[in-house]
């Protein structure tokens, strides 16, 4: 698969984040889909996460994410960016990444945005 297709999906599964479409996110998610959150924690596969999306979207009407950069490597996605969750909450620094495969996300991960995770994912 060439890395701008790869480009292409995470930026079209970001897109269906942020307008809380939950189809959209389940056309892009493989049947083995993980979301592993900054702290490890793991959490699958995907008709789990559809329902896991939906209460999330539940509890933050207002979430979107917004990428700065964005570097392909294999069959990895890094991004750099933040997340804004309301007017009350500060944008959240973060650092995304995907695992594709057959044009579908295996992995989802979200890590801390630090000096040591941008030299690590080299963003």
């Amino acid at each position: 698969m060439d890395l701008n297709d790869q480009i292409e999906i995470v930026k079209r599964f970001n897109d269906y984040i942020n307008n809380q479409d939950i189809e959209g996110l389940s056309s892009l998610m493989s049947v083995d889909h993980v979301f592993i959150e900054r702290d490890g924690n793991s959490h699958g596969p995907k008709s789990f996460m559809v329902e896991g999306w939906k209460d999330f979207f539940k509890m933050f009407p207002e979430y979107r994410n917004t990428f700065e950069k964005i570097r392909a490597s294999g069959n990895r996605i890094y991004v750099l960016g933040f997340a804004y969750w309301s007017e009350e909450e500060p944008c959240d620094r973060v650092i995304w990444s995907a695992r594709i495969e057959h044009n579908l996300i295996v992995e989802w991960r979200v890590d801390v945005d630090t000096a040591e995770n941008r030299k690590k994912f080299n963003l």
